[in-house]
C-alpha cells in the first residue's frame, strides 16, 4: 500500500509498506536468489517515509547515520565488473575517507553489486541484484570486525586500543531520475536495541554445498522509527550511511530497504542502482 500525504515543492513525504518481521523461535534465514527458500515472517506496516532533499537541515552521518554526497564516478560501464572493481571500488575507498576523515579505508571487494528493480527486463539476472523488500541491517558484531575473509577476501581489521571501527554503504543510482524503488533508510536515533534480530542471508548461487552464509539483522516495527529518502536520486550522488561502529555505547546501524514510491510516474524506467560496503578506521 502506498500513498502521498503531502507534495509541497521537494517537500514530499509518502505512506509506503514496510515488510518488518515478527520475532520467530526458529533463526532467520533470507536468501539472495530464492526468496521461495525464505523463512522470514512479515509485520507489513504502512509508515510515513519523508524526502530528506528539501530539508533546511539535511541528514549527517553523526546524527541519523545517513548523508547525500556528491560523487562523480568516471566508471564508463556498471554492468562492466572488471571495470567496477578496478574503478569504482577505489573511487569509493577515497570518498570515504574524504566525507568521515578516517585513517584508513578498506572496501570489501565483493561489493558493487548491480540491482535492478521488477520492472526491470534485467531484475532477477544476476547473483545478488535483487532489491531487498524488508528493512535489514548488513552486519553484526559477529559479521563486522573479522569481515569474514574467507568469504570477502579482505583481511580483519586489527585495531590498536582506542581507534573506533565504522561500517558504511554506499548506494547510489545508475539509472536517471525519477526511481520508481528508491531506497529508504531509518534514523539511527529511532532504532531500539530490541528492533534488531540476528538473521541468516544465504548466498544461494550454483551448488548448494557451496552456499554460504552472513549474519545480518532483520527489523521489528517500531513506531518510533522515522524514515526518509532522497526523491530523484542523480548518479552523480552517493548515499552514504552507517552499518556497524565498535563504539562502547551502542548505536544502531542504519535499517534499509526498497520501496515503491507513488509519486513516481507509471512510465518512468525501472531503478538500476549499485552498492559497495567500506570499513573505516579512526584513530
Amino acid at each position: 500500500m502506498t500513498e502521498t500525504l503531502t507534495a509541497v515543492g521537494d517537500d514530499v513525504t509518502v505512506r509506503a509498506t514496510v515488510n518488518y518481521v515478527v520475532d520467530m523461535p526458529e533463526r532467520g534465514k533470507f536468501h539472495a536468489q530464492d526468496h521461495g527458500r525464505d523463512n522470514l515472517r512479515f509485520n507489513p506496516q504502512v509508515m510515513p517515509i519523508a524526502n530528506a532533499r528539501g530539508w533546511r537541515e539535511p541528514p549527517s552521518l553523526e546524527r541519523e547515520g545517513v548523508a547525500l554526497v556528491p560523487h562523480r564516478s568516471k566508471v564508463r560501464d556498471f554492468h562492466d565488473r572488471d571495470e567496477v572493481v578496478r574503478v569504482y571500488l577505489q573511487e569509493v575507498e577515497e570518498l570515504v575517507r574524504r566525507v568521515t576523515g578516517a585513517s584508513t579505508v578498506f572496501v570489501l571487494p565483493g561489493g558493487g553489486m548491480v540491482r535492478y528493480a521488477e520492472r526491470s527486463p534485467l531484475f532477477g539476472t544476476g547473483v545478488n541484484t535483487q532489491p531487498a523488500r524488508f528493512p535489514h541491517v548488513d552486519f553484526t558484531p559477529l559479521s563486522s570486525p573479522g569481515l569474514q575473509p574467507e568469504i570477502f577476501g579482505a583481511p580483519g581489521a586489527t585495531l590498536r586500543p582506542g581507534q573506533r571501527l565504522t561500517g558504511y554503504n554506499i548506494w547510489r543510482v545508475i539509472s536517471e531520475p525519477p526511481q520508481d524503488v528508491p531506497l529508504a533508510v531509518c534514523d539511527a536515533r529511532t532504532v531500539a536495541p530490541d528492533d534488531l534480530f540476528a538473521a541468516d542471508g544465504v548466498y544461494d548461487d550454483g551448488d548448494p554445498s557451496t552456499w554460504w552464509e552472513l549474519e545480518a539483522y532483520v527489523v521489528k516495527h517500531n513506531p518510533a522509527h522515522r524514515w526518509l529518502y532522497f526523491r530523484d536520486m542523480a548518479p552523480d550522488e552517493a548515499l552514504m550511511f552507517r552499518s556497524y561502529g565498535n563504539e562502547a555505547v551502542w548505536r544502531a546501524g542504519v535499517p534499509h530497504t526498497a520501496f515503491d514510491d507513488p509519486t513516481c510516474p507509471p512510465d518512468a524506467a525501472a531503478r538500476m542502482s549499485i552498492e559497495a560496503r567500506a570499513y573505516a578506521v579512526f584513530d
